[in-house]
């Protein structure tokens, strides 16, 4: 059995990882709240965690291992999200859910074997908190409850912090209904035109801490392994969730181990709008940045996964098209071999069981090293390359081939599939911008504009943008852009 290490960040070390039970391995990672795209920084855990997950598949088979990962679906900013559009939240959180998720799924990322939404489990959330206030851990006062923060000895020991330097270091909310500014809300009152559910403390809604350690429970039991996070979820959200869960729960220990990534800048800096340098995943799928049409999946995860995940990931364009040039060779060298993808495509984890290299193996399981096993796969593929291929035998090209195809899907880049990938990459809009051009032209000399007229329609019918000069015309593509739309131009 392959032994995995991963470093613990309550414990502030690399562990043995040893799952309570190996038959039933269980990890949750907090998802997101859905009133809008997934921008980059949103996509690094579900990436790394889902790496882990493939790893521990792998490891313990595909049918050992349960991954949660939740929705939050009640939120202030959904909100104002339906206020200011005017649309129901039923219909925003349906949309936006799906977005993530075909956004995900485009960057190579598997679906959790749960994916809970808040509002499935407000019942289990208020059987929480009226389980706390039975125990004194939480208080009831003027339509709120507020979890008892004081009552939890170990409350501070995943971020290694004082509640006493907390309130000296943090903003704290203070309300008058707090007998402690670090008390947290569990629940809270809702007006008329905001979402909200009966309880015992009238109408209302919870908290946003409550939702994960009920949904936890619920699906994972009082006790599972791994908990995982982006680590500016650690104070407050994390520290709330093992405070209120082990309350709930002193028979269990909730989560053994805590995995945090860091965080992502783009360029060096930051990623803000104010900056310029603020990218969903859907921009970057179709639009890319400055100087591409748009960046396939497989290259956002490779690029993501060039990093530790504990350090911090800079996004850069020229990683993008250093990371682009990498999958293209790779996956030529593998194209033709339609009898190898046959046996990888009809049993992908049982191929990928057969011929990955235990070099990679090792890599990931040694918390993580993506970015040594890419380094693995980098020497792999030179081998397919000019003159080292020309010293192979057909049947060590053929070996070398399924290693490469075995190691990219472990880390989940499947290279079968990644000319599927480029499309949006590869769009020439030369022609259209040649027509439009030749119908101004025509125009200028007959004074009759319809024709471009029409032609402008149907580009921004398609979600293209259109820029005239005197120079000449640029169409760029826009975040809602489908080529599907330009096929009567043809």
């Amino acid at each position: 059995m392959t032994t995995i290490k991963l470093h613990n960040t309550k414990s502030r070390k690399k562990e043995v990882f040893t799952p309570l039970d190996p038959e039933n391995v269980r990890m949750y990672v907090c998802g997101p709240t859905v009133y809008d795209r997934a921008h980059l920084g949103n996509a690094r855990p579900v990436v790394v965690f889902d790496v882990l997950y493939r790893l521990l598949r792998h490891v313990y088979g595909p049918d050992h291992v349960t991954y949660v990962r939740n929705f939050t679906d009640v939120d202030d900013k959904i909100n104002a999200r339906a206020a200011e559009s005017g649309r129901s939240i039923g219909e925003i959180t349906s949309e936006t859910t799906q977005w993530f998720l075909d956004d995900m799924g485009a960057l190579g990322a598997l679906e959790p074997d749960e994916m809970p939404r808040a509002t499935q489990y407000i019942p289990q959330m208020v059987a929480m908190i009226e389980d706390l206030i039975a125990k004194g851990h939480a208080y009831a006062k003027e339509g709120h409850v507020l979890f008892r923060v004081r009552s939890y000895t170990d409350y501070g020991k995943l971020s290694g912090r004082s509640v006493d330097d907390m309130i000296a270091g943090a903003r704290v909310e203070v309300a008058p209904f707090k007998e402690d500014p670090m008390d947290f809300v569990l629940w809270k009152p809702s007006s008329d035109d905001l979402p909200g559910w009966d309880s015992p403390w009238g109408r209302g809604r919870p908290g946003w801490h409550i939702e994960c350690s009920a949904m936890a429970y619920e699906l994972l039991g009082e006790s599972f392994d791994i908990h995982g996070g982006g680590n500016d979820l650690m104070f407050p959200h994390h520290e709330n969730e093992i405070a209120q869960s082990c309350c709930a729960h002193p028979e269990g220990g909730f989560a053994q181990v805590w995995m945090h990534n860091e965080m992502l800048q783009v360029e060096g800096k930051k990623m803000s709008k104010s900056l310029g340098n603020f990218f969903t995943v859907h921009d970057l799928l179709l639009r890319g940045m400055p100087g591409n049409i748009g960046v396939p999946g497989p290259v956002i995860r490779f690029v993501f996964l060039s990093t530790h995940y504990r350090k911090p990931m800079d996004w850069r364009q020229s990683f993008a098209v250093h990371a682009k040039q990498r999958l293209d060779i790779w996956s030529s060298e593998v194209a033709f071999s339609k009898h190898i993808r046959k046996e990888f495509e009809d049993d992908i984890d049982s191929f990928v069981l057969k011929y990955v290299d235990k070099e990679v193996v090792d890599a990931l399981s040694d918390d993580l090293n993506t970015s040594l096993a890419i380094t693995h796969l980098i020497s792999l593929g030179k081998l397919l390359e000019g003159a080292p291929r020309r010293q192979l035998s057909s049947d060590e090209v053929e070996h070398v081939q399924k290693r490469l195809i075995a190691g990219c899907a472990l880390i989940g880049i499947n290279l079968f599939e990644y000319e599927d990938a480029l499309p949006c990459f590869e769009v020439d809009f030369s022609n259209w911008e040649a027509q439009l051009i030749e119908a101004r032209e025509l125009a200028m000399q007959s004074k009759d504009f319809a024709e471009v007229d029409r032609l402008k329609t149907v580009f921004k019918n398609a979600g293209l943008e259109v820029r005239m000069s005197k120079e000449g015309v640029e169409l760029f593509p826009g975040p809602d852009f489908d080529p599907a739309k330009l096929e009567a131009l043809k």
